[in-house]
């Protein structure tokens, strides 16, 4: 018999051993400049060794979605890139899309309708396949809608908002790569808290992860979530939430209360079996690693100022030379 108040499994592990990294992004990544997160998930998946498969069923697009990041990772280095487009289930249940992930190391689901990829590979083989290559250690990760599918529990739709009301959301079963978590995107750019809190507080044992644009979650074998990129993670915890949820009528403003409300720039972690967050790594290493990243954003806003505000830049530099005169 199980102890109904433990932490349960989220991501964790396998019999197999350690599951893959999930890595959920909020849409609208950076693809031109840094390419952090990009980055990071090339990474992830090997470096220059890696051999990504990317899936874009979610895309209204067609091919061009899988051409753009095949494009994409092959700046970063990624030699091998094939794309995966199936637009039924019959074509998802096809022995030879599935045998296309044997020896991946990396699996990313771009973005577009999430509803579509679900339906299209929930329950199929190739649905399988994904959660069996996340299970050997593969990493999975998704963008905007991409992102939303791999939890158990799906944001399909919903209205923009701060204030949660009934009915403003609805919610469907995901790919179930993250259990008991679900997943919204374009958070703060589209207002999307009020959704966020009305899910949680209907179904309090999830934990809402509402993913800006541009900032990437990633979670570990051992649930640790990881923040980076250019805006916030906000994490919704309805562990102790009061609400009036179950006396729904039309679509009126929902009593949610005592919700636990998260926000973690880039640099935070968060255990997600705990529910908390965890402490700032200042470690000797990471200091001078956040240095450098500040110096280098600082040259970036001057470079990027450069022939639209000389004056400014000129009397920022007579500045730092009297302040120095004068130490």
């Amino acid at each position: 018999m199980t102890d109904a108040s433990a932490p349960q499994r989220l991501a964790g592990t396998t019999d197999g051993g350690p599951v893959g990294p999930v890595m959920v992004i909020g849409g609208a990544e950076d693809k031109l400049g840094e390419r952090v997160i990009l980055s990071r998930f090339v990474q992830l998946a090997g470096g220059e060794q890696a051999h990504i498969a990317v899936i874009s069923t979610a895309s209204s697009l067609g091919n061009a979605a899988t051409d753009l990041y095949r494009h994409i990772f092959g700046r970063i280095g990624v030699g091998s890139v094939i794309g995966l487009r199936p637009e039924t289930r019959e074509e998802a249940n096809d022995p030879d899309t599935v045998a296309a992930l044997t020896g991946v190391t990396g699996i990313f689901m771009t973005g577009g309708n999430q509803l579509r990829l679900s339906s299209i590979i929930g329950g199929t083989r190739l649905g399988a396949a994904i959660l069996d290559a996340h299970g050997r250690g593969v990493v999975v990760a998704g963008t905007s809608a991409g992102a939303s599918a791999v939890a158990t529990h799906m944001m399909a739709f919903g209205s923009s908002g701060a204030t949660p009301k009934h009915r403003m959301a609805q919610v469907a079963v995901g790919l179930g790569l993250l259990v008991n978590v679900v997943v919204d995107q374009h958070f703060e750019q589209r207002t999307r808290l009020g959704r966020l809190l009305a899910v949680v507080a209907q179904s309090p044992s999830l934990i809402g992860l509402g993913l800006d644009e541009d900032t990437a979650a990633i979670i570990d074998a051992n649930d640790i979530l990881e923040v980076i990129g250019r805006g916030s993670v906000t994490i919704v915890d309805g562990s102790d939430v009061i609400t009036d949820a179950f006396q729904a009528t039309g679509h009126k403003p929902m009593m949610v209360s005592n919700a636990r409300l998260h926000s973690l720039p880039s640099g935070f972690r968060f255990d997600l079996r705990a529910r908390r967050v965890l402490p700032l790594d200042v470690s000797p290493n990471a200091r001078i690693a956040q240095i450098a990243q500040g110096r280098i954003a600082k040259m970036v806003r001057q470079a990027a100022a450069e022939g639209r505000n000389d004056r400014a830049i000129e009397r920022r530099r007579l500045r730092h030379e009297d302040r120095k005169a004068s130490e």
